[in-house]
């Protein structure tokens, strides 16, 4: 949905065509990713979905895209904001190969130019309606970030967005560690997918998990994890709510 401002310069014709639009909520989204630092870079997992609504309308959205040669990009929130960003991204990217000094972006500098980028949109009243993840490798370190659709960024050793926030991170907590080998951080990737599944009715069962290392950006094909359904509270969620049937 948007609303228009008008612009009065004393032509009705020219009024029209310089209306300015800004959205006031997004329409097809993409819920939580979920990445952290491992011993070797950084691992990235997303699902594929895009909700029209509370509708799930696409079930092929790629939400982990890389950026340049040392940083990994994913996006939770409106899918065509998502794409506005790669385009400014690829144009980030173009620019600085334009030098050919042997320098390139590392994911710091990308980093930081997101948050001024969402930062603002923001003080336009017109944001890009994305919550992002940054991670990279370059010069042997890793690098993880994120980047609220206000322009609110903070670095930490694993981050996660939307539902993510809440039901990822406290795993997160009690079972990352520093020393992670890619097995196991793949493994505590899915088991924060598995119960975003089960808990957040945007998310479908069908996922990529990326990887950043100094070697480059590898991104899984899509695949599916095992389910378990029979718990007992899945059987009647509501039993003994407030004011259920």
């Amino acid at each position: 949905m948007t609303f228009t401002i008008p612009i009065d310069n004393g032509d009705a014709l020219k009024n029209a065509e310089a209306d300015s639009q800004r959205t006031l909520y997004p329409y097809v989204t993409g819920t939580s990713i979920v990445a952290i630092k491992y011993k070797d870079g950084v691992l990235m997992a997303s699902d594929m979905g895009g909700s029209y609504g509370s509708t799930l309308r696409y079930k092929n959205i790629e939400r982990v895209k890389a950026i340049g040669k040392h940083s990994l990009l994913g996006a939770s929130g409106e899918i065509s904001d998502f794409q506005e960003i790669l385009r400014y991204l690829d144009e980030l990217v173009l620019n600085d190969n334009m030098w050919d000094d042997g320098n390139s972006l590392g994911p710091k500098e990308v980093h930081n130019y997101l948050t001024r980028v969402m930062y603002n949109r923001r003080n336009k009243f017109n944001p890009l309606w994305n919550t992002l993840v940054l991670g990279g490798v370059k010069n042997g370190e890793s690098y993880l970030g994120m980047v609220s659709m206000i322009g609110v960024s903070f670095e930490d050793n694993h981050v996660a967005t939307g539902f993510g926030n809440h039901l990822a991170r406290p795993i997160l907590r009690d079972e990352w560690r520093a020393d992670l080998s890619f097995e196991d951080g793949v493994k505590l990737l899915e088991k924060c997918m598995r119960v975003l599944l089960y808990r957040d009715r945007s998310a479908i069962n069908k996922l990529q998990i990326a990887k950043i290392t100094e070697e480059g950006v590898t991104v899984s094909q899509p695949y599916s994890l095992k389910t378990f359904w029979e718990f007992q509270a899945f059987h009647n969620p509501t039993a003994g709510a407030q004011g259920s049937w």
